[in-house]
Parts: C-alpha cells; sequence; structure tokens
C-alpha cells in the first residue's frame, strides 16, 4: 500500500480521529493553564483563537461518530478545515496587533458571540477576555502564543489537506491475506 491510501485506511478508523480530539484536548488545556495557573489575562483574540480550536475538536468528534462512513468523514474534515483556517486567519491577526501596533488596528474590546450562543456568559471561566491582545503576555522559543497558534492552525491546515487528498487514493488490497 502506498503512503497516500495507508493514510485514507487511516483516516477511515476511530484512531485517527480520536488522536486529532487528543490533540486538542491537550492545547485547550494548555490554554485554560495559562489562563488560571499562571494568571496570564486572555484577549478577545486569545477567545476566538480558543473557539476555533474548539471547533476543530468538534469536527474530530464529529468523524469519531462514524469514521468509514463517507458523508460524516468529510462533514468532520471540512469542518476541520474551516476550523483551522479560520484559527490560522486569527492568530495571523493577533500577530499583527501584537508586532504591528496601530491605533486604528486594534481588537474588540470585549468578545462578541451570537445572541443564541452567548458563550462568554455561559462559561465566563472559559470564554470571557479581558487581557489585552497588543501585549506580549508570554514566550516560548522567542515566540509569543499567537506565532505558536500560527504554527499549530498552519500545521492542522497542512495535515488536513493531506487527509483529503489521500481520499481520491484507492486502497489496495493486499491478495495474499
Amino acid at each position: 500500500m502506498n503512503f497516500l491510501s495507508t493514510l485514507k485506511s487511516f483516516s477511515q478508523g476511530r484512531l485517527s480521529w480520536l488522536l486529532l480530539l487528543i490533540f486538542i484536548v491537550f492545547f485547550e488545556a494548555c490554554a485554560l493553564f495559562f489562563q488560571h495557573v499562571m494568571n496570564l489575562a486572555p484577549c478577545v483574540m486569545c477567545i476566538y483563537e480558543r473557539v476555533a480550536m474548539l471547533g476543530i475538536g468538534a469536527a474530530a468528534l464529529f468523524g469519531l461518530i462514524a469514521p468509514s462512513n463517507g458523508v460524516i468523514r468529510w462533514v468532520g474534515l471540512l469542518a476541520w478545515a474551516a476550523s483551522a483556517y479560520k484559527g490560522l486567519m486569527l492568530a495571523l491577526q493577533h500577530v499583527d496587533y501584537q508586532f504591528n501596533p496601530s491605533p486604528f488596528a486594534t481588537c474588540d474590546l470585549f468578545v462578541t458571540f451570537p445572541d443564541w450562543a452567548p458563550l462568554n456568559k455561559w462559561v465566563p471561566w472559559m470564554f470571557d477576555a479581558y487581557g489585552d491582545c497588543a501585549k506580549v503576555v508570554w514566550q516560548f522559543l522567542t515566540l509569543s502564543m499567537p506565532q505558536w497558534l500560527v504554527i499549530i492552525f498552519a500545521a492542522n491546515l497542512i495535515a488536513v489537506a493531506i487527509i483529503v487528498i489521500a481520499q481520491f487514493a484507492k486502497i489496495s488490497t493486499n491478495p495474499y491475506r
């Protein structure tokens, strides 16, 4: 079997979707650790990036339902791609706020969620923003948190793109089994 057909087979199993979900839970746990243990105040962009990450988690949960079902798998892949793309755009904008500060380009003062899903009112410990988007409050290996999110969301986009391409590969069967 070639790489793409192996990847297609892998995407049709629950393990692939479970691994994606585990990574997202890890990243969300890190965000909550930074917020509640290290006392780093999340800004509006941080919260929106968090929601995009949760979108990937929701896609993983959806894919876990029945990954061998093509429709469900494709909905999961498309939701993963859309959430990763939105997260990447938000993270790039956040990096711009941090490293090209301007009084004319700032993030909102308060998060804005739809009336039908006011997450910041339902779960304020997770979705309430009270930090400054332009302030660099944490760095690791010289990169700020939004810069790491650019890498994480871009890696997700690359991964989902490769897996989408693999969906068009033929799965070869071994006649000697």
